[in-house]
């Protein structure tokens, strides 16, 4: 499915954007490597040798030629918490989130946090939902009613619509929600990792607070490559300004060019070797780009816990 053809402010509904692409990504696993991932994911899972073998269906190992035994709904359930950064530095780039080649970081988290909904829904998995900036601004526990989850849909198309100019210490609300999450769940993570390199340490032990409580951490680090990764700007004198802290300087972006994508470069390794470290799932997803990565992940991670 061309994300690039939906045009979001023609479409008022969130959870009908959320269908959409769901729809057409499914449709894309029954032609790729995910086949048997489908929409019967939920009532499926892989055999093992030694299981019993009583619960077998034939007739799909017939059309895939692997063995899937048949789980009941109480057995598939799932707990899911999305997370989603709603700081300043967040909202960038300034536009409107009028189509998917114009999203903020923060419009690409709400929207693929919707989809995530949709497909929650369709596994029947429960959902809960944490929004924070300076403060801890929403919180929903993991629920499954279709009440609550249009709740929720409420607060990410609220979040498509928002300004924000506030910073914020993500490994302190981390540790909040780690505090409220009792029961193990599958957590999703959307932020940029703005922070100063003496709070890098903090934000880990936060997830790892997440990780010693039994929960399974996907960090979705959001970022425009075009411009926060390759720094392509015409090279006519800028001045950049941090949305968080309002410092600022100007320079020609050419003349760092090369030394500002190799620190970035290190700084999203470095990140992703410590996530390896703490058997957390990074998924570095570029706003532009690659919203379909979101609901492989899920996907994957869901294989995993069952």
């Amino acid at each position: 499915m061309d994300l690039s053809q939906i045009n979001i402010s023609e479409i008022k509904n969130l959870e009908l954007l959320a269908k959409q692409v769901v729809e057409g990504f499914i449709t894309g696993m029954h032609k790729s490597p995910f086949h048997g991932f489908s929409v019967e994911f939920s009532e499926h899972k892989l055999y093992n040798k030694g299981e019993s073998t009583r619960h077998i269906d034939w007739k799909l190992f017939a059309r895939t030629e692997k063995l899937y035994t048949k789980k009941y709904e109480e057995e598939t359930n799932l707990r899911c918490h999305i997370i989603i950064d709603n700081s300043a530095s967040m909202h960038y780039p300034e536009n409107n989130n009028e189509s998917f080649n114009q999203l903020n970081k923060i419009g690409f988290s709400a929207i693929s946090a919707a989809c995530l909904l949709e497909v929650l829904k369709k596994q029947r998995d429960a959902v809960g939902l944490s929004i924070y900036s300076d403060t801890y601004e929403y919180y929903a526990p993991e629920k499954g009613s279709d009440r609550h989850r249009k709740m929720i849909l409420n607060q990410l198309q609220q979040l498509l619509k928002s300004k924000n100019s506030n910073q914020t210490d993500t490994y302190q609300f981390l540790h909040k929600i780690a505090e409220k999450i009792h029961r193990r769940s599958l957590i999703f993570l959307f932020t940029d990792l703005f922070q100063t390199d003496k709070k890098e340490e903090e934000l880990f032990k936060a997830l790892r607070h997440l990780k010693y409580n039994k929960h399974e951490v996907v960090l979705f680090h959001t970022y425009d490559a075009a411009t926060e990764l390759n720094l392509e700007f015409d090279n006519a004198p800028k001045k950049f300004i941090d949305v968080e802290t309002g410092e600022t300087i100007n320079l020609y972006p050419d003349a760092i060019k090369n030394q500002y994508k190799k620190l970035v470069s290190d700084y999203f390794y470095k990140i992703k070797l410590r996530c390896l470290q703490y058997q957390i799932d990074y998924v570095p997803v570029d706003i532009r780009t690659e919203l379909q990565q979101v609901l492989t992940a899920y996907f994957l991670r869901r294989q995993k816990m069952l």
